[in-house]
């Protein structure tokens, strides 16, 4: 299990089978987020934060849900709007702390072009 949160600490993720590695795709709003990536279902990736302290972006085809901390602005996960996929989850792990972070792997996807990861 591994515990992440949002700056202000109104948002806590939980993963309970935490992967040893992290993605980071250069899609166009990844790369904006510079988010790090652990994929999950809702089974296996909790979020947990007070009524209303959640904000959603998605655009285009609404297939993803970014979402982020509303106190502190932090990009906290995203959440599946597919009905293909409507259990896929990810956490940002940038919420997680520097020690933490060091200890996981990064792999690239090319989530601009090719939709495969580079390594």
């Amino acid at each position: 299990m591994r515990e992440v949160e949002c700056h202000c600490g109104a948002v806590r993720i939980t993963l309970l089978e935490p992967s040893e590695t992290v993605t980071s795709c250069n899609c166009s709003i990844c790369r904006r987020y510079g988010a790090l990536w652990s994929y999950g279902t809702l089974e296996t990736i909790k979020v947990t934060a007070p009524s209303g302290g959640l904000e959603e972006y998605a655009w285009g085809e609404k297939g993803l849900a970014f979402v982020r901390c509303r106190g502190c602005g932090c990009v906290t996960h995203w959440e599946s709007r597919s009905a293909e996929y409507p259990d896929r989850i990810a956490a940002n792990m940038r919420n997680a702390s520097p020690e933490d972070l060091l200890k996981l792997g990064v792999r690239r996807f090319d989530g601009a072009e090719t939709w495969t990861y580079l390594d």
